[in-house]
């Protein structure tokens, strides 16, 4: 039998799991929690998503694991902390999430240590999260990195009552996701999932307007581009929308969006957020899929 037939037989013989096998009593929304690196990360990789997730009834919380204190270039350590923080409140507020938390571990400096894995643990538990999403383990930051190890470190700890005995572990393993990434070694990421976003976007881009210091200030400087950032706020806003947002999508997403719209939508949509499923947590059938994911067509 060949490993990656016997790969497909494990997981859809022992890991696929019905309504009845989530953490969610039956009538209570879905509790979803996203967990990334830095404030405003969450924004740029599932905003959309995010956003119609909140607004179909899920419950959304954003984690980040550092509290961004090293990421700009005129300042640092605690005033960003706090300018930071209070960027996140706003963010959370634009999208309609239900919470937007920050690990006060510092920004540039975060490792997957055991003391940064319990607090993930218990971040999870505590939302008694049905979904998790994180980074994959493989990116240009190192923050990024450490923070998708995290998240696969706990992937299977959530469960287990003597890791982290302080908090309650969650009755079923959650089903994770990967956030997307255009890197491809070790491996290119898998455009699983994919939602059309087009709706959702000018939401996704006030949740990133939130982020002042980062989108108008630090990434522009790091590209050497803070001279073209307009200082009227809607034109910054199209500014924006044009640098993040300008080109189309990769043929990749495009087969991923026809698995899940029909080609005769996918060809029309114009904006989109692709999903991987991880190997870890438990794995879902595509009526659970389209149970985390409520905006996909037949729903």
């Amino acid at each position: 039998m060949k490993a990656s037939f016997l790969l497909v037989f494990i997981l859809t013989t022992f890991c696929q799991f019905s309504f009845s096998q989530i953490n969610s009593p039956a009538d209570d929304p879905l509790r979803v929690i996203v967990i990334f690196a830095h404030p405003d990360d969450g924004e740029i990789k599932m905003g959309g998503t995010a956003a119609m997730m909140a607004k179909m009834g899920h419950q959304v919380k954003f984690l980040s694991l550092t509290n961004g204190n090293a990421g700009h270039h005129e300042m640092g350590g605690g005033a960003l902390a706090r300018i930071r923080r209070a960027e996140t409140e706003e963010a959370r507020r634009r999208l309609g999430i239900a919470e937007y938390e920050v690990f006060d571990n510092h920004d540039a400096e975060l490792l997957p240590d055991l003391h940064v894995r319990l607090d993930v643990i218990r971040a999870i538990r505590e939302w008694n999260a049905d979904v998790v999403f994180g980074h994959r383990p493989n990116d240009y930051h190192p923050d990024h990195r450490n923070a998708g190890q995290l998240v696969i470190d706990s992937s299977y700890m959530v469960i287990v009552p003597n890791v982290a005995p302080d908090t309650e572990p969650v009755r079923n393993n959650p089903v994770f996701f990967y956030m997307e990434d255009r890197f491809t070694k070790p491996n290119p990421f898998s455009h699983d999932v994919v939602v059309a976003i087009d709706e959702a976007l000018d939401t996704k881009l006030a949740g990133m307007d939130a982020h002042q210091s980062q989108f108008y200030e630090w990434l522009p400087w790091t590209s050497h581009r803070l001279d073209e950032v307009p200082d009227d706020p809607d034109a910054r806003l199209e500014w924006l929308k044009q640098t993040w947002f300008g080109r189309e999508l990769s043929d990749a997403q495009r087969e991923g969006l026809e698995r899940w719209y029909g080609t005769e939508k996918a060809v029309q949509v114009r904006y989109a957020e692709s999903f991987e499923i991880a190997e870890y947590g438990r794995y879902p059938t595509e009526e659970i899929i389209r149970m985390i994911f409520p905006m996909l067509p037949g729903n």
